[in-house]
């Protein structure tokens, strides 16, 4: 997710997340809580909720559907999806309860096509986008955990669409592929040299690993390929890293480390709609069986956080920064003006942070500049006898205007 490919290992291990986010406060581990298991801080907190927002809105006005469904569950539902001889060695061991066993879950696919078997449908309800911000667990191999890269906790924006056929679904996943593009377009990446595609594909002779039923393999490899050829994608095509129960399209970038990943995902389903018999009501009045499109437009926010980290080095673009704005009294006498300053951003939903600390005024205008913070405003005599901000970017730009501006001027930013 990073455009930028240095061999300079100074400037990656300075554009390392993990180095990045500790001298920001944004997120640390503790070996009491767990390995990969990320504590996020009040300033980290920010990054996600932010995100969450902006993932959940845009969603919610392109028809998805938002639910909430439980992190735990009853083993029986993975057994029944099939995950569950696929993925047993990366999920958590079962816990025992009052006889039954559950599991943390480590995917949300069979929770969402519960709730859809909690009502008939029919095919003018479809096709139904199911989307949820889930929190999801899976043992991972301590010696593969990377910072927020590579977790055990991690939380998902998750979707699955429930369609009528094969054309509604190849409709569907365009749809998806203009997502991904809206969302990579806010975070500042150009396909083709932040991201790419490539088409993963199942391996026939591998009856293991892979849901056994060639013919529909077949159809579904072309229909992801079709959708790709006529938006005129490049892709690249990967054999046997297809999901067990369909082909997928993978969004693919690279960290600053050169370490290729697999950010988001788009799939072609044609095993749970049988195993979980996902029917509707056509138009004739037959019952007739979906097809599912899995999808994640934006990744594990974690995964999303520590590229937005590496990419901007710490210093956020306006929108997304913990903290937007400081502001800083010269001295206490300022305080109450600094105060009203503070205060007024707050109210205006701008993200300020009051400097009360005894530093000196230029300890503190530093420490704005460590963390990397768009803006701080000054407040002295001059400001306080006027009624102004003095403003400052950490590009080095400097205006003064009244305190009743404030809210236009930084609302243009």
């Amino acid at each position: 997710m990073i455009a930028y490919m240095s061999d300079d290992k100074k400037e990656i291990g300075e554009r390392d997340h993990r180095q990045i986010g500790k001298e920001l406060g944004l997120f640390t581990f503790s070996d009491i809580v767990g390995k990969g298991l990320p504590l996020w801080t009040p300033k980290g907190t920010v990054l996600r909720r932010v995100l969450e927002r902006l993932i959940v809105d845009e969603e919610i006005k392109r028809g998805y559907q938002h639910v909430s469904t439980p992190d735990i569950a009853k083993i029986d539902l993975y057994k029944k999806s099939g995950h569950y001889p696929y993925y047993k060695d990366s999920m958590y061991a079962p816990i025992d309860v009052d006889g039954e066993e559950f599991m943390l879950r480590p995917m949300t696919c069979p929770h969402h096509f519960e709730l859809y078997l909690s009502q008939p449908h029919s095919y003018r309800e479809l096709p139904m986008r199911i989307a949820e911000m889930a929190k999801l667990y899976r043992y991972e191999l301590s010696g593969v955990l990377s910072g927020l890269v590579r977790v055990r906790s991690f939380c998902l924006s998750d979707a699955h669409i429930i369609c009528a056929d094969k054309a509604q679904a190849a409709q569907e996943v365009g749809n998806v592929l203009d997502l991904i593009d809206y969302f990579s377009g806010i975070f500042g990446l150009q396909k083709g040299e932040d991201y790419w595609y490539r088409l993963s594909l199942g391996e026939r002779a591998d009856e293991k690993k892979y849901y056994k039923d060639d013919a529909a393999w077949d159809e579904a490899e072309d229909c992801l390929r079709g959708v790709l050829k006529a938006r005129g994608e490049k892709c690249t095509e990967a054999k046997n890293e297809a999901a067990f129960y369909g082909p997928k399209i993978d969004v693919q970038m690279k960290d600053a480390r050169g370490a290729e990943n697999t950010a988001f995902t788009v799939q072609y389903d044609f095993v749970m709609p049988k195993r979980f018999k996902l029917v509707y009501n056509d138009k004739d009045g037959k019952e007739k069986e979906s097809v599912v499109i899995h999808r994640s437009a934006v990744g594990a926010l974690e995964r999303l956080i520590a590229f937005l980290i590496e990419k901007y080095d710490g210093a956020f673009p306006f929108w997304l920064a913990p903290v937007q704005v400081k502001v800083i009294p010269v001295a206490d006498t300022f305080a109450p003006y600094a105060q009203k300053v503070h205060d007024t951003l707050m109210n205006a939903g701008i993200r300020s942070e009051l400097d009360a600390s005894k530093d000196t005024l230029g300890k503190k205008v530093r420490n704005a500049k460590v963390e990397k913070v768009p803006y701080w405003i000054v407040v002295g005599e001059k400001e306080a006898t006027a009624q102004t901000c003095s403003l400052e970017s950490r590009e080095g730009k400097k205006e003064t205007f009244p305190l009743s501006n404030i809210q236009s001027r930084l609302g243009r930013v």
